[in-house]
C-alpha cells in the first residue's frame, strides 16, 4: 500500500469518527479542499459512495461502514509500527552491526567496544572481523573499519590514523644476531611471515625505496596466520618482523621492542571509519561513530613519531 493510500484512508476514517470533513481536515492539518479531493478520489477508485452528505452531517454509508469496520483495525496496527519504528531510531538499545579487519585491530576495536557498552549497556554489538572487504549492504553493515579506500561507493569515509609498518626486533635478537642495515642484509636475518586467515598466502613486507614503495618477499624462519603468535616470537627474540603501530607502540615506547630501517618505512595506509548517511542513522549509530571520531582520530596511542621512532633505532644500533 503506497503513502497517499494510507492517507486517504487516515482522511476516511477520521472523517467518519468526527462525522465532518472540515473537523477531519483540521485535525490531520490538511485544508478542507484537499480532504475533500482526497476522499472524492477514494470513492472513484472503490467506485462506491462511503458518505451520506448533507450541509451539515456526513453519515456513513452501508459500503463505507464495512470499510470502515475493516480498515479501521488494520491502520491503528500500521501506524503503531511506523511510530514504534521511528521510536526505535532514538532508542540506545538493539543491536549494532559492525565489521571490521581482523588483523591488527582487535585490541583497538574492544577498547571503543569496552566504553561503549559500558555507556550503553541496552545495546547489542554484532562483530564480523575479517581482513576480506564484504559487501556493507548485503551484510547490514551499520560501522565498518577497514585500511585504504572506501570498499563501496555511497559511503562516508573518515580516515582516523595513519598505519605504520615497522620493523622490529627485541634486544635480545639484536644482541645475537645484529641489525640488518639494507633489504639486502635481510636474507641472513630471521624474519617472521604472515599468513592471509583465509588464503593461506604469506604478505609481504613493505618498504618505500626512493620516492616509491615496494613489495619485498621473504624468506622466514617463523610463519603464522595469528598476528599475537608472530608477537610473541618477535618479543621473545626469535626473530623479527614488521608490525603495525598500532600493535607495535606500546612495546616500542617501554623498549621491549627496537624500530629498525626508519628510512625504508612504508607510508601506505591509514585506518578508516565507513558509515551510511547520517542523516537516517539510528541514536545508537551515531552515537558509536561519534565514539570512535572522539577517540581514535589522530590518536598518537597508535602512531609514533619520527623522533620516537629515530631514537629507537640509535639504540638498537648500540645494541646490534
Amino acid at each position: 500500500m503506497a503513502i497517499n493510500e494510507l492517507r486517504t484512508l487516515s482522511i476516511f476514517i477520521k472523517t467518519a469518527e468526527l462525522g465532518s470533513l472540515r473537523k477531519a481536515a483540521l485535525a490531520l492539518n490538511l485544508s478542507p479542499q484537499a480532504a475533500s479531493q482526497a476522499l472524492a478520489q477514494l470513492e472513484r477508485h472503490l467506485d462506491v459512495r462511503l458518505f451520506h452528505r448533507t450541509t451539515r452531517v456526513m453519515a456513513l454509508t452501508d459500503e463505507g461502514q464495512r470499510l470502515l469496520e475493516e480498515a479501521q483495525p488494520a491502520l491503528v496496527q500500521l501506524e503503531r509500527a511506523m511510530q514504534a519504528t521511528q521510536q526505535t531510531k532514538h532508542q540506545m538499545s538493539g543491536p549494532l552491526h559492525i565489521v571490521g579487519p581482523r588483523t591488527t585491530f582487535v585490541p583497538i576495536l574492544w577498547r571503543l567496544l569496552d566504553e561503549f557498552c559500558s555507556q550503553y549497556p541496552q545495546i547489542q554489538p554484532d562483530v564480523q572481523l575479517e581482513d576480506e572487504v564484504g559487501n556493507w549492504v548485503e551484510d547490514r553493515v551499520d560501522v565498518g573499519f577497514r585500511l585504504g579506500p572506501s570498499p563501496e561507493e555511497g559511503v562516508i569515509a573518515r580516515p582516523l590514523f595513519p598505519a605504520q609498518l615497522i620493523l622490529c626486533a627485541a634486544p635480545t635478537y639484536l644482541a645475537r644476531y645484529g641489525s640488518p642495515q639494507t633489504l639486502a642484509s635481510l636474507a641472513k636475518h630471521r624474519c617472521s611471515a604472515f599468513r592471509n586467515h583465509g588464503t593461506g598466502k604469506v604478505f609481504p613486507w613493505f618498504f618505500k625505496v626512493d620516492a616509491g614503495i615496494i613489495s619485498y618477499p621473504i624468506q622466514a624462519a617463523f610463519y603464522s596466520n595469528d598476528e599475537n603468535l608472530e608477537l610473541q616470537a618477535i618479543l621473545a627474540g626469535q626473530c623479527l618482523g614488521q608490525l603495525s603501530g598500532a600493535t607495535a607502540a606500546p612495546y616500542l615506547r617501554s623498549g621491549a621492542l627496537l624500530p629498525l630501517m626508519i628510512k625504508q618505512m612504508p607510508d601506505i595506509a591509514s585506518y578508516f571509519v565507513y558509515y551510511g548517511s547520517r542523516r537516517s542513522q539510528p541514536e545508537r549509530v551515531r552515537a558509536f561513530i561519534e565514539l570512535t571520531l572522539g577517540r581514535l582520530l589522530n590518536n598518537t596511542d597508535y602512531v609514533l613519531s619520527m623522533q620516537e621512532l629515530l631514537e629507537g633505532e640509535q639504540r638498537a644500533q648500540q645494541l646490534a
